[in-house]
């Protein structure tokens, strides 16, 4: 949770520092977008790479383990297009490429800002990116606060489903703490699988 208001307050003292105009560099400068981007995708290799218990939960991966990221991915872009029928300012598309970034707030507005950029300009498009980052911070919010009520009333499998790439990070200690070490594989893989799936999404959506 510390680290979730942590971020949002990074995030609200970058909005004061853009609108103040006390950037050391110009903001809507390509290339320093690029690198911002090509350092994310750095750490997500970082991240999943430096698991010391990487090897081990891989090898004991079954194959139906699998359809649990991928009913996460699916169950998360069938919302997000529902959400497109109550949203008249964003269409389908749009939509769909924000809830692509399940729960990787910083790469989803990262790369949804960049590659949206060409068809709805910098400012809608800066805008979509900075929905994008909003939703995918409440998402990992409401997983912190709703992991103890998802495993309880629902399944041990609910919360990991609704961390989405956040499962084998942020929301980890959460949810073994009320499901128990030994959902841990699950979480990590569902957490990777998701994790390599944003980019691909994003960038797949935002060219429709």
């Amino acid at each position: 949770m510390k680290g979730t208001l942590a971020v949002l307050a990074v995030f609200a003292a970058g909005c004061i520092a853009g609108w103040a105009g006390w950037l050391p560099f110009d903001p809507e400068d390509e290339n320093i977008t690029m690198y911002i981007l090509y350092a994310l995708m750095f750490l997500v290799g970082l991240s999943i790479g430096s698991n010391p218990d990487l090897k081990s939960i891989i090898t004991s991966v079954k194959p139906k383990l699998l359809l649990l990221p991928a009913a996460s991915i699916l169950g998360t872009l069938a919302f997000s297009a529902a959400a497109s029928l109550f949203l008249r300012s964003w269409g389908v598309t749009d939509c769909l490429a924000v809830g692509s970034g399940m729960g990787y707030y910083s790469l989803s507005s990262i790369l949804i800002s960049q590659y949206m950029e060409a068809s709805l300009g910098a400012q809608l498009a800066a805008e979509l990116g900075t929905i994008a980052l909003l939703t995918n911070i409440f998402r990992e919010l409401f997983t912190l606060v709703a992991t103890p009520v998802l495993a309880k009333k629902v399944s041990p499998f609910a919360p990991i489903a609704s961390a989405g790439a956040t499962a084998m990070d942020v929301c980890l200690p959460v949810i073994l703490k009320y499901t128990g070490n030994r959902f841990m594989p699950a979480a990590v893989i569902s957490g990777i699988v998701s994790d390599f799936s944003v980019p691909f999404l994003v960038s797949f959506f935002c060219s429709l």
